[in-house]
């Protein structure tokens, strides 16, 4: 019942937030140039493509098999299958739109790519990075680069300087990047001791409807630091040794720390790292990875950026934009309709069962769960909700979240291991059938 209500509530949220704006007249300024498809930063496209017929075919396969093989492979085989599967799935869905597809974006001028090209001193454009972000400035950065920490355009320099730094080079990164985000929260799941959970939630991370936006977006590469970052910190955590606890700890630390200046957003990891050793029951990694996260910002911030100067310049930026002209009347839940777009309606049915276990929780039902593999996605999917509704409060996320809150998804995703057996395919299905129609029905401008 509580997984039907979910999904009932995520389909009525996502076509309101589709429906309401054309229908009361709103301009959401969704997109600058025109409003078009609300929530989302696209407008509607039908369309066929390459990728078409091998994205239903994969789809197909993958509610026909994917399941029963997720529980009978050997650990080590599930992890590669993952990998594999979730590269052809995203490769698969980018190729609706040709070999565009996976170039468009990365190669557009607002993004990091050309941008990176052109930096031929690195201190110096680290040094006068925050100097750059205000609309004031004569030689301001792009859209996504001021939006973003100095991290996200250093990558971009260090694929340019390793010989990736063309369109369709930098995007298999990202792809191949973005395709080991489904192992590695199955890594997570299993160091917890929540194997049998992990093996239910990979058919829905594998076949994930925000393989649409993955691909194409360098929010994904994200994604996928942060995700190894807290897999990394679940083996410190559940490491017996005190060598290996130290080396997994101070892993983790760098990679969370990193993420810090990829995105100003992925400071709220730190709530999902507190879930991971809250439900690991070991706060000994703590100081070692704290330490180690902050060697990155602390070595930019003698360089010249700061992150706690560079943010107030963030926001002055942002109110200058777009951003002001976005109604928080809409977009408090329209980032919610977009959220759903991304990690598929089902998502709804995952986090009403997630809510009803949470409600239901006396103290037998706490006692029961105290050793039971449920406890690790009850927790961790209770941080990925806090983080989303603090996003989402902050108003520094209003619009194009389908793409920014990716690094979180797939920590929501995990409730949908909750859903009873006999949900199986079908659930699945449906998660493939919807993203198969928003890959076909939208430009999704990612």
């Amino acid at each position: 019942m509580a997984a039907a209500a979910g999904l009932v509530v995520a389909v009525l949220v996502v076509v309101a937030a589709f429906v309401v704006p054309p229908l009361l007249g709103w301009d959401v300024r969704a997109r600058v140039d025109q409003n078009g498809a609300a929530p989302t930063h696209g407008y509607w496209e039908a369309k066929v493509g390459i990728g078409t017929i091998p994205a239903v075919l994969l789809a197909v396969l993958g509610v026909r098999y994917a399941t029963g093989l997720a529980q009978r492979l050997t650990w080590r085989w599930l992890l590669l299958a993952a990998f594999v599967a979730g590269l052809a799935w995203m490769l698969a869905l980018a190729y609706v739109d040709g070999s565009s597809g996976m170039t468009r974006v990365l190669g557009n001028a607002y993004e990091y790519l050309p941008t990176a090209r052109d930096v031929t001193n690195l201190p110096g454009t680290i040094d006068d990075f925050i100097r750059r972000i205000p609309y004031a400035a004569g030689d301001n950065w792009v859209t996504h680069i001021a939006g973003h920490p100095v991290g996200a355009l250093i990558t971009f320099v260090v694929l340019v300087r390793l010989g990736l730094g063309g369109d369709y080079s930098a995007a298999m990164v990202v792809t191949l990047a973005a395709a080991t985000i489904a192992p590695a929260v199955l890594v997570t799941l299993r160091r917890l001791g929540a194997e049998p959970l992990a093996r239910r939630a990979a058919p829905y991370l594998v076949l994930t409807p925000a393989a649409v936006f993955m691909a194409v977006s360098a929010d994904a590469l994200f994604a996928a630091i942060a995700a190894w970052g807290l897999a990394a910190l679940a083996c410190a955590a559940t490491s017996a040794r005190t060598g290996p606890m130290i080396g997994w700890a101070g892993l983790a630390g760098l990679l969370l720390g990193w993420c810090v200046l990829l995105s100003y957003g992925l400071l709220l990891l730190g709530l999902l790292a507190v879930a991971v050793l809250l439900v690991a029951r070991s706060w000994r990694p703590l100081p070692v990875a704290v330490v180690a996260a902050l060697v990155p910002v602390l070595v930019l911030a003698a360089m010249g950026f700061a992150w706690w100067d560079a943010y107030p310049v963030l926001v002055e930026r942002y109110n200058d934009g777009v951003a002001m002209d976005r109604p928080m009347a809409y977009w408090w839940w329209g980032n919610l309709g977009a959220l759903l777009v991304s990690a598929g309606p089902l998502l709804g049915a995952g986090l009403g069962l997630w809510a009803a276990r949470l409600g239901g929780m006396g103290r037998a039902v706490r006692a029961r769960l105290r050793e039971s593999p449920e406890r690790a996605v009850l927790i961790l999917v209770g941080a990925a909700v806090l983080t989303i509704a603090l996003a989402d409060a902050s108003g520094m996320s209003k619009a194009e979240v389908e793409r920014i809150w990716i690094p979180f998804i797939p920590w929501l995703t995990i409730s949908l291991a909750l859903l009873p057996r006999r949900w199986g395919r079908w659930a699945l299905g449906g998660q493939v059938v919807f993203a198969l129609a928003v890959q076909h029905l939208l430009y999704t401008s990612w």
